[in-house]
Parts: C-alpha cells; sequence; structure tokens
C-alpha cells in the first residue's frame, strides 16, 4: 500500500490577499483543499478561473481553493501588482503570496497552472497540470467527500472571506482598459474590466459607449450588447465598422456604428482545445482567447494568445484559420508552418509584414503577409525566461512581457509591459530605447522619462498624438510626440457601470 504523504503546512509570516487572515492547512482540516499554482501572466492559468469558480460555488460548503501566486516574472513578485490582478479576473478566492517558489518546491510543482488536492484529514491525493481539467476535478472532488462523508471526517460549512474587491472596489470610470485605437473619428477604448467598449472625441467627451458593463456574449444594440473582457480593436473607416476581439468570449465581434448594432462574426462562445493549424466558418469555429487584432485589404489577421499563434479571417467568405504558428509555446523563426509563438498580446502592422509583441518571451516579431511569408525576430531574448530591462540591439535587449505594439512613421512604439515603459524599436535594425517612463509603476505626468504608468497594453498613434492604454492606472494616456509630454485624459461625464462619480473626483480617474 502506498503510503500517504501530509501536505506541507503554509510558512508562517507569508501574505495573503483576498482574506482578512492568514490561513492554514490545520484549521482546514475537514475540508477538501485545492491548491492552484499560478502566476497572473499566464494565459493558461487565466483560462482555468472559469473552471475554479464553477468549482468554488458547487461545492462551497466543502471546499476551499486557495491560489498559490508563483511569479514568473520579476514585476509579478509584487504584492501590489498581484492584488490587481485578484481585482482584474475578479479572483474570489484566497491567494498566498509565494516568495522564492518556497511553496511550489515544497510540493514539488513543475508547471502552471497545477492543481494539487489535498483531503480533510491534510493529505495530499493527487495532482492535475494544465487547463480544462473541469471534470477530472470534480470527479475527484466527489470521489473524496463521498468517502469522508463514510468516514465522517468531512465538515459541511461555508467559509467567507474578505476578498480584495470588498476592500477595493473598482469605481473608477474605466477599470483596467486594455487596448485604445486613436482613429479620424476618436478614441476608441476597450473598457475590458467594464467589459464595454467606450467612444470619445480626443478632448474626452464621450459619444457612446457600448455594452451593458455586465459580462455576457449578447448581440444586439449598444445598450443590449454583451462583452467578455474585450481587447483588440481595429476600424474600416470606409464601412464604419469596428472590429474587436472579445476575449473572455473567446470570439470576434463586429459593430455597425451606422446601424449602432453588435454582432458575432467568429467564435462559438466557448474556448477551443484544439491548438494544432486549422480552418473554419467563423460562427461554427471555436477560438483560444482573442487578444488583438489589424485589417489588411479584406482580410482579418488575429493575435491568438491562448494557442500561441496568429489566425486570418477572410471577411468576404468568413472563412477563419491559422496563418502562422504550430500551436507550440516558444520562439521560431522561419515559415509559416514551422514557427512558433508565446501568447502574442499585440499587434500591428505597415502592410507589409505583422509586428507581434509575442509576450512570454518578452520579444517584438515580424510575421511577413507577403512573398517569402517569414517569421523573424526584431529584438528581445526569444527565451521564455530570458526577460529585463535593457535597451540595446537586436537580441541583447531585454523586455518584460511586453503586450502591445504600434507602428508609424518607420517605427515600432512598444508597450513594454512590466517595465511600465514606452520604447521605441527600430524594426529594420532592432535598436531598441526607452522614451517614457522611469520603470516604477505609478500614475505621474511629465516629460519623457519623468513619467510613470502601471501596466500599459495599448498603444495607438494619430497625427503627433500617442495613446496610451495605462491599464493598472485605470487611465488613457495621452503623448504629444513632438516633445514627449505625457497627460492623463479626463472622460466628463463617464461612470462606471451602475455607479455616477462626480465631476470634480478627478483623483479617481
Amino acid at each position: 500500500m502506498t503510503p500517504r504523504v501530509r501536505a506541507p503546512e503554509f510558512p508562517q509570516n507569508y501574505t495573503w490577499l483576498n482574506t482578512d487572515k492568514p490561513l492554514s492547512l490545520k484549521q482546514l482540516r475537514g475540508r477538501v483543499v485545492i491548491l492552484d499554482f499560478w502566476t497572473y501572466c499566464c494565459i493558461n492559468c487565466l483560462h482555468i478561473l472559469p473552471d475554479l469558480k464553477y468549482l468554488e460555488h458547487k461545492y462551497k460548503d466543502s471546499i476551499t481553493v486557495i491560489g498559490v501566486h508563483s511569479a514568473k516574472f520579476d514585476n509579478e513578485q509584487e504584492t501590489e501588482n498581484i492584488r490587481q490582478a485578484i481585482l482584474r479576473h475578479d479572483i474570489e478566492h484566497p491567494v498566498l503570496v509565494d516568495q522564492n517558489f518556497r511553496v511550489w518546491q515544497e510540493y514539488t510543482v513543475r508547471a502552471w497552472p497545477t492543481f494539487m488536492i489535498i483531503d480533510p484529514e491534510g493529505y495530499v491525493i493527487g495532482y492535475v497540470s494544465g487547463e480544462g481539467k473541469r471534470e477530472v476535478l470534480e470527479e475527484l472532488i466527489t470521489k473524496v467527500i463521498e468517502e469522508h462523508q463514510q468516514k465522517s471526517t468531512i465538515n459541511f460549512q461555508e467559509i467567507n472571506h474578505i476578498l480584495e474587491k470588498q476592500q477595493q472596489p473598482i469605481i473608477s470610470p474605466l477599470a483596467f482598459p486594455g487596448k485604445v485605437l486613436a482613429t479620424p473619428i476618436g478614441l476608441f477604448i476597450a473598457d475590458s474590466g467594464h467589459h464595454r467598449l467606450v467612444i470619445s472625441n480626443f478632448d474626452g467627451e464621450v459619444l457612446h459607449i457600448i455594452g451593458t458593463g455586465q459580462p455576457g456574449l449578447t448581440d444586439g444594440s449598444f445598450s443590449e450588447a454583451q462583452f467578455s473582457a474585450p481587447q483588440g480593436m481595429v476600424f474600416d473607416i470606409e464601412n464604419q465598422m469596428l472590429f474587436v476581439t472579445d476575449t473572455e468570449n473567446h470570439a470576434l465581434r463586429r459593430i455597425d456604428l451606422h446601424r449602432q448594432i453588435v454582432e458575432t462574426i467568429a467564435g462559438t462562445g466557448e474556448q477551443s482545445r484544439n491548438i494544432h493549424p486549422h480552418s473554419g466558418v467563423g460562427l461554427e469555429t471555436a477560438l483560444n482567447s482573442p487578444w488583438d487584432l489589424v485589417k489588411s485589404g479584406n482580410t482579418l489577421f488575429i493575435a491568438m494568445a491562448g494557442s500561441h499563434q496568429i489566425w486570418q479571417m477572410n471577411l468576404a467568405t468568413n472563412i477563419i484559420k491559422t496563418y502562422a504558428g504550430t500551436g507550440a509555446e516558444g520562439c521560431v523563426d522561419g515559415s509559416l508552418i514551422e514557427s512558433a509563438f508565446a501568447q502574442p498580446s499585440g499587434m500591428t502592422t505597415d502592410g507589409q509584414e505583422l509586428y507581434i509583441a509575442d509576450s512570454e518571451i518578452s520579444t517584438i516579431r515580424s510575421v511577413e503577409i507577403v512573398e517569402p511569408y517569414q517569421v523573424t525576430t526584431i529584438c528581445g531574448s526569444q527565451q521564455l525566461f530570458g526577460f529585463g530591462d535593457v535597451d540595446g540591439q537586436s537580441t541583447d535587449v531585454r523586455l518584460q512581457h511586453c503586450m502591445a505594439v504600434e507602428y508609424a512613421e518607420n517605427f515600432l512604439w512598444v508597450a513594454d509591459t512590466y517595465n511600465h515603459k514606452i520604447k521605441l524599436v527600430s524594426p529594420s535594425t532592432g535598436n531598441c530605447q526607452t522614451i517614457l517612463g522611469d520603470g516604477l509603476a505609478g500614475l505621474q505626468n511629465g516629460q519623457g522619462k519623468n513619467s510613470r504608468f502601471f501596466e500599459p497594453s495599448g498603444l495607438s498613434v494619430i497625427s503627433s498624438h500617442l495613446y496610451i492604454s495605462d491599464t493598472n492606472n485605470h487611465a488613457i494616456r495621452c503623448v504629444d510626440l513632438n516633445n514627449f509630454t505625457v497627460t492623463t485624459m479626463q472622460f466628463s461625464g463617464l461612470c462606471a457601470p451602475d455607479i455616477c462619480i462626480p465631476k470634480n473626483q478627478d483623483n479617481l480617474l
């Protein structure tokens, strides 16, 4: 008989979030405990959050889920940044900040995400790694509960925790805006945390709000439509159509500004589990966390972050298919069919090439959309664990989870998200230089490097201005490219859904 293994107790004096007091396995005896080892940059870790929420609600009287945050990137080690991730992704279970991978090592974890299952007597009874494991976990939990009911070693009792969203509710007009798009008719803002889109002019006057502000997948009028954490956008000015990556709905949406109608054009609403290159009719093909997109002619190119690929959709035929990437996570240059990406999260084009912010390898890539159709690296480490903050040339450059890239006048603006900086890259030479931000997380207007951002993840240039989605500051920043002066936009009359903020409360932006 295999001896049972006692689950290692949590370290004392470690930081806990989403609870008013530290937890211990001893005090959780009588409950099934699921440890979720995660890091907030990881798309796979984000994909399992709906499964955890489902299990937490179904078995709320008998299980406790604890997120063990074992950070990949340096920026993810900061407690405040983890708190912001908890708020952004509406996590409702306690989170232990795993300093220096101590808990990870004690449980001999090897990959994100990994679930450790601990029975009501405090013994590890199994583990599961990867996403898409809801049914496996549900079957195991049910079996453990039944077994310990017979042994009278399980206590059925709901336990409530004081959550970060109760202590620090997001009531600002914007919430974690993911992307911004500057066009001749104004600004389009993906108000991702509020599950809606905002259209304003360049003075901050709100022209339209699209979406109810509640997560869902509903087509219809601007006031009826629902989104779930929308991100990238591209505007067809001739036809007055806005295309949107509806990321957590795993869908593409088209918004007709003339008719003020939202419709789904691709995706089934369910996450695809097929990472192998394939194709299909738009509305019959499941997608996997589309994060950004561009339009070239009658084709949409999509950064499919969840499957580590670039996709394309023919708007005339409604056929959507893999364009580049095998589905393996990594950095492989070469032909489209042999290339590999790592959570591509930003995209722009000069009409000949796609430029990709390949976030998990902290690298800027190029994908040709004309012959000879090659994938190359412009700058960055090309490695999953090769990150830092180093300006320079080509593969000597170090970025940290870059999430946005914008082509303008033969250069690329890059949101070096986890370094809280905006950098300028030459696509022809691979030279990279910091232009904005001093590298500290914060909200500070100023000139050039005398400014601060907090995980910026969206960029858009029009004329002589650069607009930035300053995600964790819940703000849109405007940069005058003539002198690199950074200001923070104010949006008159814009409120969080169901909350109206007095106009003089500027400090809440």
